[in-house]
């Protein structure tokens, strides 16, 4: 029988690339979502029975158990940006973490791959980079010959990002951002994918991986090569950090009296993170030693922002028809 790997988050934005290229490789796939019925389209990744969905809530030992059992190996990828209700960055990062890790040592599984991210400390400021390291560091308590991956900022089809500001770009004159300065290392999502796959696969070394692309630009530069993409004229704002983090206590406010309501559009423990820039380490591990070129974003983003074209996917064929008259 082929081996079984239970994905938490599976049908994520990253655990749906994940769970793609497991069935490929041959392996049962069992997806652990809080919505099972909203996770369906995870099903054609394999043939039929190959790819199932099933409920599991992380914040609770006996459904993550339940969902384990008979499992050959493990994913974690799950995390959030922005608490809620009783999603908290320390129940699901943290303790979440630590709990698929415990269980997955009581039960024998062979095999896990944490998907964490760069900036991951356990001394920092902010309630994410924290929770991230102790995640990190429970994983490694209970399962010491796990792999560990952190990506820099994700692209891609369904990513948060390049997706959100693109959108942004059709409705105000102005992108304002905070953090213009502050370097990132974007890393395309099937390449994430890719490296929790050769970690499951092959004979991959136990331990952290930073997983960063070929391209390491600024917050502002990474718009400016977006609004090229999509072929619009915006102005970049940057928005101080002293100015941001009073907005950001407005939202969390906002947030908490609504109870979840109206969700923040920044946060300040998002400010905080945006203080510190997002790159691979000099002497970290990374998509190298698994053997793997990362793509770059040029190669990525207009496949999936002509949508936000003026004209869409007529866009191009109108530059041509000017270029005929010419």
């Amino acid at each position: 029988m082929s081996q079984l790997v239970t994905i938490y988050g599976g049908s994520g934005f990253v655990g749906r690339y994940i769970a793609r290229r497991m069935a490929k490789a041959g392996w049962r796939v069992r997806v652990a979502v809080r919505r099972p019925n909203e996770a369906i389209f995870v099903k054609p990744y394999g043939v039929v029975g190959q790819v199932e969905p099933v409920l599991c809530n992380i914040r609770d030992d006996a459904s993550v158990a339940q969902v384990m059992m008979g499992a050959d190996a493990v994913v974690n990828c799950v995390g959030i940006l922005a608490k809620n209700g009783k999603n908290t960055f320390d129940a699901v990062q943290a303790e979440g973490a630590e709990r698929i890790a415990r269980i997955a040592a009581e039960q024998g599984v062979r095999q896990m791959v944490h998907v964490s991210a760069i900036g991951a400390d356990a001394e920092s400021a902010s309630d994410y980079a924290r929770t991230k390291a102790e995640g990190e560091a429970a994983v490694l308590q209970n399962m010491p010959d796990a792999v560990i991956l952190r990506p820099s900022i994700i692209f891609g089809p369904e990513d948060q990002f390049f997706n959100r500001f693109a959108s942004m770009s059709r409705l105000s004159p102005i992108l304002p951002v905070v953090g213009a300065e502050t370097r990132f290392q974007p890393v395309y999502v099937d390449d994430v994918a890719k490296a929790a796959e050769r970690a499951l696969t092959t004979d991959a070394a136990a331990g952290v991986y930073e997983l960063g692309g070929p391209d390491v630009r600024t917050f502002r530069e990474l718009l400016a090569v977006m609004l090229e993409v999509i072929r619009r004229r915006r102005a970049v704002v940057n928005i101080p950090f002293w100015l941001a983090s009073i907005m950001g206590l407005g939202f969390d406010t906002l947030n908490a009296l609504t109870l979840g309501l109206i969700p923040a559009q920044i946060t300040r423990d998002q400010v905080r993170n945006l203080r510190n820039d997002n790159v691979v380490a000099e002497d970290a591990k990374g998509f190298g030693d698994l053997g793997i070129d990362p793509i770059a974003m040029s190669s990525v983003l207009q496949d999936y922002l002509w949508r936000f074209r003026p004209s869409g996917q007529y866009d191009a064929i109108k530059e041509s028809a000017r270029n005929l008259r010419a």
